[in-house]
């Protein structure tokens, strides 16, 4: 179930903790994905917190949020790129966004199986996704204090193989979100330290957050009409009898 979008931008926005996080996660997405001139870049759920950095470098950009979510006009005193859609039912033409991020859009949907082929039918064949989901092990998941602990917290393992069933070839991984989801101030003054230890012993401790970035499998064609067509040799190339005299 989605949470509410007045839930979410008042965690985000107006929130000491809810800004850390969007600093910690923004900060990894800018490192993956550094570049985006003159591309498309979309996201859904609740992506505004991470596409501002390419309000000014991409083509177009597109906030695209679910019916039972609710939308909200973004980016303040610019021209709003948001826009209220079915949660399986994207206003996209097929093959046209360049970059997608999806926010507090798979963990929480009814139907995330249609939603990843939503998403597949979106991204142009050589496109990047990146999911980003609650941490199974980490401390967010646990915690109803924040929008990472709704829906369905995920390991890698389980992301990954739901991705590769649904014809996305996973790549890189980032974990971030090291820092307790707690509003008391020493957490929040202790957020810098705690987010460079995490991510120095990762492999010790789980982090709040799964980055996922996945391309687009694209196979090609089955079934039996090119094939069947050529297995008999052309008959241009068959040897012609010579011809008789008459």
């Amino acid at each position: 179930m989605h949470l509410d979008v007045q839930v979410l931008r008042e965690f985000y926005y107006r929130s000491t903790l809810g800004r850390a996080a969007q600093s910690a996660v923004r900060g990894e997405l800018e490192r993956l994905w550094p570049d985006a001139r003159g591309q498309t870049v979309a996201g859904f759920g609740f992506p505004a917190p991470l596409l501002r950095p390419y309000l000014g470098q991409a083509r177009r950009v597109l906030a695209l949020m679910p019916a039972p979510q609710g939308v909200m006009a973004w980016p303040a005193g610019l021209p709003n790129v948001s826009v209220l859609c079915e949660e399986t039912l994207w206003p996209l033409d097929t093959g046209t966004v360049d970059k997608l991020v999806l926010m507090h859009g798979l963990e929480t949907s009814e139907q995330p199986s249609a939603l990843l082929e939503e998403a597949w039918r979106v991204l142009e064949p050589e496109g990047r996704v990146l999911f980003i989901v609650p941490s199974r092990g980490g401390l967010w998941a646990r915690s109803d204090a924040t929008p990472f602990g709704y829906g369905r917290p995920y390991t890698l393992r389980q992301l990954e193989t739901q991705l590769v069933r649904h014809a996305f070839v996973p790549g890189r991984t980032v974990t971030t979100l090291y820092q307790p989801p707690s509003q008391r101030r020493f957490w929040r003054r202790t957020a810098p330290v705690w987010e460079a230890l995490g991510a120095r012993f990762s492999v010790v401790v789980s982090g709040g957050v799964l980055m996922v970035e996945a391309s687009k499998r694209v196979q090609a064609p089955r079934g039996p009409g090119l094939r069947e067509a050529v297995r008999k040799p052309l008959g241009v190339l068959r040897p012609r009898p010579e011809a008789k005299p008459v």
